[in-house]
């Protein structure tokens, strides 16, 4: 994710880091050159004119350029609701750190175990929203996992084919286990079930997005249909505009195959594009929240932004 402040002014237009422009460079240069190449052919194709008046380009300029924006609104709601989604997992691990803290409460003699039962929560917590994140950037190496779960585990959870789903079985039996000991109330150990519940259900919405593209044959259709009619548009041009016609064409090349492009980036949330959102920097940020909680220290964090760059 780029988080920068907003450039005034000139800089605006030589910002390059979060721009899609390295993206659709090469796409762009061969447009701009082929209009090139039209206009000092005066539209001529070997021996053969080629007549196009600007109606039909405007004819279906207008509908391009609606169902482009209405592509990137889709794109653009399944990213909000993949950020909302990890804010909510951030507030349930909150919610789950003050809840371990407050209703688990050890009977006389057994402090030293309800402290262990607490920091195991908290640490498969952070190990939850690791392994999440993992399996929705296609990771196969779950090997950080390893400090954030009793050792008694590893073996399983590395068997496991969804890490996250397993953690979450783990945390409840351990809450189980707490309230047999008698460190909890029964109505108090629903409420922190529910905090549980709340977190695969985030964890659920994630993979649905994931799961659940665009539908290949719209973003199909509108790639092809954009880069006709900005190919094809130097020969409606040609003759109205003359040597004018390459700085137009780049103009409206530039802003069609960004839309298109930036669609493509921003459907898939989850990736490790620029404009992507920041797991890493979210997972930091659950795992200082709860350590903290623990009066822990905290690691640095790695993920700080790079050139404006939150990975």
């Amino acid at each position: 994710m780029i988080v920068r402040d907003r450039p005034s002014g000139i800089k605006l237009f030589f910002v390059l880091r979060g721009s899609i422009l390295p993206r659709i460079r090469n796409t762009l240069l061969i447009n701009t050159l082929s209009a090139i190449l039209v206009t000092l052919a005066h539209g001529n194709l070997f021996t053969v004119k080629i007549t196009l008046t600007t109606i039909p380009f405007t004819l279906i300029g207008l509908p391009l350029a609606i169902f482009l924006g209405f592509r990137n609104s889709a794109a653009y709601d399944r990213y909000w609701e993949g950020r909302k989604l990890w804010g909510e997992l951030v507030l349930r691990s909150r919610s789950l750190s003050r809840q371990c803290q407050s209703f688990i409460q050890p009977l006389a003699g057994q402090a030293s175990e309800a402290a262990q039962a607490r920091r195991r929560m908290l640490y498969r917590a952070i190990a939850f929203a690791h392994a999440l994140r993992l399996q929705l950037r296609d990771h196969a190496d779950y090997g950080e996992l390893q400090r954030w779960v009793p050792e008694a585990e590893w073996a399983s959870l590395q068997k496991a084919s969804c890490k996250h789903d397993a953690l979450m079985l783990n945390m409840g039996k351990e809450l189980g286990h707490c309230q047999q000991q008698g460190w909890i109330e029964p109505c108090l150990t629903a409420t922190i079930d529910n905090t549980l519940s709340a977190l695969t259900s985030s964890a659920a919405s994630c993979e649905r997005i994931k799961g659940t593209p665009v539908p290949f044959s719209y973003t199909l259709l509108l790639h092809r249909t954009a880069y006709l009619y900005c190919f094809l548009l130097p020969f409606g041009l040609v003759d109205t505009i003359g040597f004018m016609t390459p700085f137009v064409v780049a103009i409206v090349a530039y802003t069609f195959f960004g839309l298109d492009a930036l669609g493509d980036e921003i459907e898939e949330p989850f990736g490790l594009e620029s404009n992507d959102l920041p797991l890493d920097t979210l997972c930091h940020t659950i795992e200082q929240n709860l350590l903290e909680s623990l009066g822990e220290p905290v690691p640095q964090n790695k993920q700080a932004s790079l050139n404006y760059c939150l990975s």
